[in-house]
């Protein structure tokens, strides 16, 4: 299988970094008028773990009206304005994660969304490491238990430009995702960010050659910068296309971030091209 490269229906739209000049539930009917059939999104709440009902209603209905799937969504991942990356290995927050872990499920079951992105969390003062690593595979356990009962997976993925964060390369998630199997759950695997994976370090085309059929979702930006594709120096389009020569199936992800007016030029020049 090889990505086309040039149309927006071969990629979903990360609309938690795209678009984000909209409210968030104007953000999929933008992506449906800019070519696109599948969005995924970080926690569309501001933060709450537990919104009403009534706010899920809303977002579902978003998706429903714009005539878009949701293809990935996170879970509640904390206050990330203020510097949270995620709650999963949080002691403390154990309760709250798992409420939230209820609402996901159902907003996959109702989307039919089957891919959940689980940010770690950043190391935090006053908690043991080890602590909060068994915090950690305890709370990815049971996501993954109850994310089963509707056919979906859980992600982790490396994540750069946050000190505190432990998994920077893929190496660490893996071994996150080895640990929760090892006690059950198989529904879990790595998310490859071509970006963060490749600002931490790794030879992301080595980790293609290696572990190219096992990643759970693929997403990508451009480096320097985190921009859209061409306008940094990564091989992106090989990357790609390798990963599916070597058996990866999955879906490709847009989360890179650039202003709404010039966000999908590359994707022109990219037609013109071919």
């Amino acid at each position: 299988m090889s990505q086309s490269f040039t149309s927006p229906g071969s990629y979903v739209l990360n609309c938690s970094t795209l678009l984000t000049e909209l409210h968030v539930l104007e953000r999929a009917q933008a992506a449906k008028d800019a070519g696109f059939d599948e969005v995924e999104f970080w926690w569309p709440f501001d933060g709450n773990p537990s919104p009403s009902s009534a706010e899920v209603d809303e977002f579902v209905a978003s998706l429903e009206s714009a005539g878009v799937a949701l293809k990935g969504l996170n879970f509640w991942a904390g206050n990330m304005a203020a510097g949270d990356r995620g709650m999963v290995s949080i002691i403390g927050a154990e309760e709250d994660f798992a409420k939230n872990v209820d609402i996901v499920a159902d907003i996959g079951r109702r989307t039919g969304c089957r891919a959940f992105n689980a940010l770690y969390g950043q190391r935090t003062d006053g908690q043991d490491p080890a602590a909060q690593d068994a915090t950690a595979a305890a709370n990815l356990a049971m996501a993954a238990g109850k994310v089963a009962e509707i056919g979906g997976t859980v992600l982790i993925e490396p994540v750069s430009g946050a000190e505190g964060y432990p998994l920077k390369r893929y190496a660490d998630a893996a071994e996150v995702v080895a640990q929760v199997r090892a006690d059950g759950p198989e529904n879990i695997a790595v998310l490859a960010d071509f970006y963060h994976m490749h600002v931490n370090g790794d030879d992301v085309a080595a980790v293609i050659e290696a572990e190219a059929a096992s990643f759970g979702h693929i997403q990508m930006a451009d480096a320097d910068g985190r921009g859209a594709p061409g306008t940094g120096s990564l091989p992106l389009r090989q990357w790609i296309d390798r990963a599916y020569d070597l058996g990866y199936t999955g879906a490709v992800a847009l989360e890179y971030k650039q202003d709404r007016a010039t966000a999908f030029d590359w994707l022109d020049r990219a037609a013109q091209t071919a």
